[in-house]
């Protein structure tokens, strides 16, 4: 980023990994720091303000019990009250079924709270790779730093796990049998978490871009940088409870096949490879996130925080909860449509992850920084050497090479396939597993016009010299 320096470096950090301060200031052009105070400001409501933002806290989980439902005990197909008569009945066996086998019983307390837990521990003692993120304009361009031991953790959760499951102590089965009583307790930490980090940010006044409205600065969020210790929740959140819990879902779907059937059907399988694929990427690029809109700019409210917790992990895979629970001759493919559907995957996600690095490595190469660490895997053209860009009256660089040359949001493309073969996977058994690729593209378009309106305003006249160089906003020559 172009702009002065001040003489402020905390760079080296403390054997126990606790000094997790800001690293240096990094001050933007007068011009860039004009267009950032218009960026901190609460100026107009999203989500359809203050009522929109109820109908989501209250309808999402709502609408992921019924999914839930539908796919466990109506055969995948989504059903409805046969009559005006039958909307009574009809509503009291759906609370039955969430009163009887949603019940936020004690075994999910003690499951649930044991993740978080040992994430936090994890997390707070691993060793890690130090990462500086992006100048923050509410911290007077301070970067912070940001301790990233995903890897370690992940596969010390997987270890773990094994032994727990081998020794008997606790049976991967258990964890989609209990599906429905995880997901309420996951939903009441969702709800929980976020309420408490509203009253305690606006208590220790660290509260940034309000609107004064309660109930939409609880669901955007009231703080910026929340950290325990040397953790920031805010990327801890992101990583270590909604995707680990993605992949374990996968794997106990699969060892529930194992000791039903004798045998994984390659479409269970498919599922473990896909989402030990997202959550390797996303611990093994971790030095990448620091690097993001969402770090550096996006409050902790519910919106992320349901998300990460519920949200994500419990209806992203509702297809490993269809194959778990009915015959797998329901979902056999030929062996070309295997194929095929592992090629799209591995397509996808080639893109998605290369794109990914692209974009992080080059914002960090702007910062000075050119060592990247080397975790497994490190994919062909994941680092554009050379790159092209457009320098900003801002002071900051926008790419136009690499993935980037082609599309605005080319990892958004890439993740969204990858979304659909999460769906295609089970062919068309039940239409509930194509959830996450129709929520996931509104998500999507909806985010987009979020950042195009941002950086509009950001870049000004840049903005309008980089969508001319980069036409195409999803897919190239198409949208």
């Amino acid at each position: 980023m172009a702009g002065a320096e001040e003489a402020l470096r905390q760079r080296n950090v403390s054997s126990n990994g606790n000094s997790l301060q800001v690293s240096r200031v990094v001050v933007p052009t007068e011009e860039g720091k004009r267009r950032d105070r218009e960026l901190d400001e609460h100026v107009e409501y999203e989500f359809g303000g203050p009522w929109g933002v109820v109908a989501i806290m209250t309808g999402f989980p709502i609408l992921m019990y019924y999914l839930w439902i539908c796919l466990v005990f109506y055969d995948g197909q989504l059903v409805c009250p046969s009559s005006l008569d039958d909307i009574g009945t009809f509503l009291w066996r759906m609370w039955e079924h969430i009163r009887v086998d949603a019940s936020p019983n004690a075994y999910a307390w003690k499951v649930y709270t044991g993740l978080i837990i040992y994430q936090l521990v994890l997390a707070w003692i691993m060793p890690g790779y130090m990462q500086e993120g992006l100048p923050v304009p509410s911290l007077g361009y301070r970067t912070l730093m940001y301790k990233c031991n995903a890897v370690g953790c992940v596969y010390t959760t997987m270890i773990t796990a094994a032994v727990l499951h081998y020794t008997g102590i606790f049976r991967m089965t258990e964890i989609i049998d209990n599906f429905g009583h995880l997901m309420t307790v996951a939903m009441i930490y969702g709800f929980g978490v976020s309420f408490f980090m509203y009253f305690i940010t606006v208590a220790t006044g660290n509260q940034i871009r309000m609107s004064g409205n309660f109930i939409y600065d609880v669901f955007m969020g009231a703080c910026l940088n929340p950290r325990i210790g040397p953790v920031d929740l805010k990327m801890w959140l992101e990583v270590r409870i909604p995707w680990v819990i993605v992949f374990f879902m996968s794997v106990s779907g699969a060892c529930k096949q194992y000791e039903q059937y004798g045998y994984v059907t390659p479409n269970m399988a498919f599922m473990v490879l896909a989402t030990w694929l997202y959550l390797n990427a996303c611990a093994k690029g971790e030095e990448c996130i620091p690097q993001t809109w969402d770090m550096f700019h996006e409050k902790w409210g519910f919106l992320v925080i349901f998300w990460n917790f519920a949200g994500v992990p419990f209806s992203y895979i509702y297809s490993v909860v269809y194959m778990a629970t009915h015959d797998p001759s329901k979902y056999r493919f030929s062996t070309p449509t295997y194929v095929a559907l592992y090629a799209t995957l591995l397509t996808a996600y080639y893109i998605w992850d290369t794109s990914m690095s692209q974009k992080s490595r080059f914002k960090m190469q702007t910062q000075g920084i050119t060592t990247y660490r080397k975790t497994f895997p490190q994919l062909p053209w994941g680092t554009l050497k050379n790159p092209s860009y457009i320098q900003t009256a801002h002071g900051n660089r926008l790419l136009t090479d690499g993935w980037w040359r082609y599309s605005r949001k080319p990892n958004y493309v890439a993740d969204w396939v990858m979304s659909l073969t999460w769906g295609l996977v089970q062919g068309t058994c039940s239409p509930i597993p194509y959830f996450y690729s129709v929520f996931f593209i509104v998500v999507l378009i909806h985010r987009c016009s979020r950042d195009f309106e941002r950086c509009a305003i950001k870049y000004g006249k840049d903005w309008e010299k980089y969508c001319s160089i980069v036409k195409w906003k999803f897919i190239p020559y198409v949208y």
